[in-house]
């Protein structure tokens, strides 16, 4: 049974991180393209994702739309903690490109284990250090941050990009506390994106509320290019954010955030071959052998943890 609950914890993981790596394209699309601010996207996204999940819930699950008064307090710092990720992430895409943005997220898989293992709930096992150590490596190497030249050509968006992985390690820590206090996944879901988009709206500006509703353009060509870029933003919501997001929720449900953290490392080696095919960011020696290290690094992770298990197993 529990070798069941992993492998479903994995495979949601990984269908999460298949779904979340078409995310920095689209982003990138709206922001160069478009020319969409980063946190207006952030706050148009996070608000389809919650109307959409609201009317969802709605007709297939309403009783998941409650949440007990003793959580208010936690879901308010929740989804203030996820509009500022969302927002630094989508600003370090705008920055950084897709490729790079995505690298620098994942810094977060080491921190989060080393965050569990201090409170005391999680365990450094060998196949975790290594895959831990292989997964830092191997973004040093992918992002280009190893060049002292990166850092002096655009050292906001390296820092921008940073902070984006520390603050989804420790969305990763909420969402497992989350689990913990029984509250289901879609439901925290639910919650942290209408809070987060709440949020998002008191930093806005009465643009917020027009944008792409002006023709890009003129005549009707330019109403095409807006209804192309509203139609891009429901794609982005709908699909890699609240499928990825959601997913990703529920294999915390079976899965240590520092383990479900270090699966999810394999997007941005997707999304490095997307943006080369799509966007045509071009893909450098190192980086290539980076975001080979971090795939390695995944694939330790799981046969080490098969192993570990396979040993409770006969002990018992």
């Amino acid at each position: 049974m529990r070798d069941a609950n992993l492998l479903r914890g994995y495979s949601l993981a990984l269908v999460a991180t298949a779904l979340w790596s078409t995310t920095a394209i689209l982003i990138s699309l709206l922001t160069t393209r478009f020319e969409m601010p980063p946190l207006v996207l952030a706050f148009w996204r996070d608000l389809v994702v919650a109307c959409t999940l609201f009317a969802a819930l709605l007709a297939f699950g309403r009783g998941q739309l409650r949440l007990e008064r003793r959580h208010i307090v936690f879901f308010v710092f929740y989804g203030l903690l996820f509009a500022v990720f969302n927002s630094i992430w989508t600003v370090s895409v705008a920055l950084n490109g897709a490729a790079i943005a995505t690298m620098l997220l994942y810094i977060s898989p080491a921190l989060t284990a080393l965050i569990e293992w201090r409170l005391g709930d999680g365990k450094l096992g060998t196949f975790k250090i290594t895959a831990i150590g292989l997964s830092v490596v191997g973004l040093v190497f992918a992002s280009g941050v190893h060049d002292p030249s990166v850092w002096q050509l655009k050292p906001l968006g390296i820092v921008t990009g940073l902070g984006t992985g520390l603050s989804f390690t420790i969305y990763s820590l909420l969402g497992k506390a989350a689990s913990a206090k029984g509250v289901k996944p879609w439901t925290a879901t639910f919650y942290t994106f209408a809070i987060g988009s709440a949020f998002l709206l008191l930093v806005q500006s009465a643009d917020t509320f027009f944008w792409l509703s002006r023709p890009l353009g003129e005549g009707s060509a330019g109403w095409r290019e807006a209804a192309l870029g509203w139609s891009i933003i429901v794609a982005l919501a709908i699909g890699p954010t609240l499928g990825g997001f959601g997913l990703y929720t529920v294999s915390l449900t079976v899965l240590p955030a520092s383990t479900a953290n270090l699966i999810v490392t394999l997007e941005p080696a997707i999304t490095a071959g997307l943006a080369y095919a799509l966007l045509g960011e071009r893909l450098t020696v190192p980086q290539l052998i980076g975001g080979a290290i971090i795939v390695i690094g995944v694939f330790i992770l799981r046969f080490g943890e098969r192993g570990v298990l396979a040993r409770d197993l006969a002990s018992n």
